[in-house]
C-alpha cells in the first residue's frame, strides 16, 4: 500500500511541548486509506495528544498534518471545523454518546449538524447500525450494553464517510468479549470503507490487529520492535 497516498493521513515533523515537557518530538507518520496503524506507549507519553493535534483541538508548535490532501494545521476555527467535518471522525473510549437519544438519533446527529436531510440521515443511520449489529428501535442508547454502545459510536464515526478515522482507547472500557467484537468491527469497517485508521491504545492485543504498530516514548515515535 502506498503510504504517500495524499488521500490518507500524513503527520510531518510534529513538535509539541507543554510546561517544559516535550510530548511530541519530530513525529512522522503516514497512514494510507484502507490501512490501520496503532500507537502504543505508557500513560502520559503523548498518544492522546497526537490524536488531539490531528483533530485540530491542540495546535502544535511545529510540523504539519494533512488529512485527505488538506493541510489542517494553522487553519482558523471555521475552516478547521469544516475540514474536520469533511475528512475526520473519532471514536472515543467511552463513546461520548447522548444516552437519552436512541442509537439511530445518535448516529444521525453528525449528518444533521452538517445540514443533511433528516430522512437521509436516519435511513443511513439505520443501515449502518443494522450492519454493525446494533438494535435500531427507540430504546435510549444509555440502556444498551457497553459493546452495543461502542458499536453505535463506531457507526456514528462512519456515517460521514471519513477519509481518516481516529480511535482513542476504543476498547478500554469493555469486557473481554465485547473488546474482541468491537476491535474486530473497527479494523474491518475501516478497511472495507477505505478509511485511514489511527488507533491509540494500551492494549497490545488490540494494537497487534493493525497493519502496523508504533510506540511513542519520550516524544519519539518508532516502529514497534525497532531499536
Amino acid at each position: 500500500m502506498d503510504r504517500q497516498d495524499s488521500s490518507g493521513l500524513h503527520v510531518s515533523d510534529l513538535y509539541y511541548e507543554v510546561a517544559g515537557r516535550t510530548l511530541l518530538d519530530g513525529v512522522e507518520l503516514s497512514v494510507a486509506r484502507g490501512e490501520s496503524v496503532a500507537v502504543t506507549g505508557p500513560s502520559g507519553s503523548g498518544k492522546s495528544t497526537l490524536l488531539m493535534c490531528v483533530l485540530g483541538l491542540i495546535e502544535p508548535q511545529a510540523g504539519t498534518i494533512t488529512a485527505a490532501g488538506r493541510d489542517i494545521t494553522g487553519l482558523g476555527p471555521a475552516r478547521l471545523a469544516q475540514a474536520r467535518r469533511e475528512t475526520l471522525s473519532m471514536v472515543f473510549q467511552f463513546g461520548e454518546l447522548l444516552p437519552e437519544l436512541s442509537p439511530v438519533e445518535n448516529v444521525a446527529l453528525p449528518v444533521l449538524l452538517a445540514g443533511g436531510r433528516h430522512q437521509d440521515a436516519y435511513r443511513r443511520a439505520e443501515e449502518l447500525l443494522g450492519e454493525l449489529g446494533v438494535p435500531t428501535g427507540s430504546v435510549p442508547t444509555g440502556t444498551l450494553s457497553g459493546g452495543e454502545r461502542q458499536r453505535t459510536a463506531v457507526a456514528r464515526a462512519l456515517i460521514t464517510e471519513p477519509a481518516v478515522l481516529l480511535a482513542d482507547e476504543p476498547t478500554g472500557a469493555l469486557d473481554p468479549q465485547a473488546k474482541e467484537a468491537v476491535a474486530t468491527l473497527l479494523f474491518t469497517a475501516a478497511r472495507d470503507r477505505g478509511c485511514a485508521l489511527l488507533v491509540v491504545t494500551h492494549d497490545v492485543s488490540v494494537a497487534d490487529r493493525a497493519d502496523r504498530r508504533h510506540e511513542l516514548r519520550g516524544g519519539v515515535l518508532t516502529a514497534a520492535g525497532a531499536l
